[in-house]
């Protein structure tokens, strides 16, 4: 086989060190995801003229639903045979570590976090920051919904940069060969899904740019589509319609999946596709009614 027709990947995992610390590349990417969305947000609240004190806590729910629910999502839906069937897996489960067979432990972080999970804490957290701080809990739902796009797409380069949640084997000429999986040019479904993502935030911003400057002509103190569940709605859609399709390009993560007709990425995203359209729909009827 020849690689020098493919794109050779292995980079390290570790970006850089400052003394005994390692900075992977990994965390880096969610950080610079999760402060691309704070930026987002921070700048919506300002433009439909919410207060700081609004948003300040928002960034808190946000963060501690995504990582708490993507944990969980990867244990209980890819891998309950390993974390919920003992004492050892229920504690790697809860805390960044791995109980070694000799008793002893060692910090890994949280390896295994599934973006189904993610969502569900996601939705869940917002709901409990909706009850606490009084804000329209559509308004909220869909501000985080224009900002989803920048964290989802930079979750998936540090997938990339992991050489984790690789494609299929094929001879498309822009496949990449993981050297630290196996000399096979695969799909890079990592890069796929993040450029994806990107476009979703700029078509998020497009449409809400744009519904932000018909309602000035018409002197209405909001825009028409926000705070309706559209963009919500949108969001889940597209996410989830695409990441169904964008599966059959992936390897399977588990074992298990093999005898599946559909994957369980697949199977998960269902439900958001069908949540995601019935959003879109009933915010549509909100608008008109508006």
């Amino acid at each position: 086989m020849d690689t020098l027709l493919y794109i050779v990947w292995n980079p390290s995992i570790e970006a850089f060190h400052i003394g005994p610390l390692a900075f992977r590349w990994y965390s880096l990417c969610w950080l610079v995801g999760l402060l691309l969305a704070y930026l987002v947000v921070k700048w919506l609240y300002k433009d439909q003229k919410l207060s700081d004190e609004k948003f300040d806590p928002l960034f808190i729910y946000c963060f501690l639903g995504i990582l708490i629910g993507a944990r969980l999502g990867h244990c209980i839906f890819y891998q309950p045979d390993y974390f919920l069937t003992s004492a050892k897996g229920f504690v790697e489960m809860l805390l960044p570590i791995h109980i070694d067979p000799q008793g002893s432990w060692h910090i890994t972080g949280y390896q295994g976090l599934a973006s189904h999970g993610g969502t569900l804490g996601l939705i869940l957290a917002l709901l409990l920051y909706v009850k606490r701080w009084k804000v329209p809990v559509w308004q909220v739902l869909d501000n985080i919904a224009i900002a989803t796009g920048t964290t989802a797409c930079f979750i998936r380069l540090g997938n990339l940069m992991n050489s984790e949640i690789i494609g299929r084997a094929t001879d498309v000429p822009w496949a990449f060969i993981f050297e630290r999986v196996d000399q096979l040019p695969r799909h890079p479904a990592q890069l796929y899904e993040a450029l994806a993502y990107a476009l979703l935030f700029v078509i998020m911003l497009c449409i809400y740019k744009a519904d932000s400057s018909e309602t000035q002509k018409l002197k209405n103190s909001e825009t028409q589509k926000l705070g309706t569940g559209f963009y919500f709605g949108l969001c889940l859609t597209y996410i989830f319609l695409f990441r169904f399709f964008i599966e059959f390009t992936k390897e399977v993560q588990e074992d298990f999946e093999e005898a599946l007709l559909f994957d369980m990425g697949q199977l998960l995203s269902v439900p958001f596709v069908v949540v995601g359209v019935w959003c879109m729909v009933k915010g549509l009827k909100r608008s008109e009614r508006q």
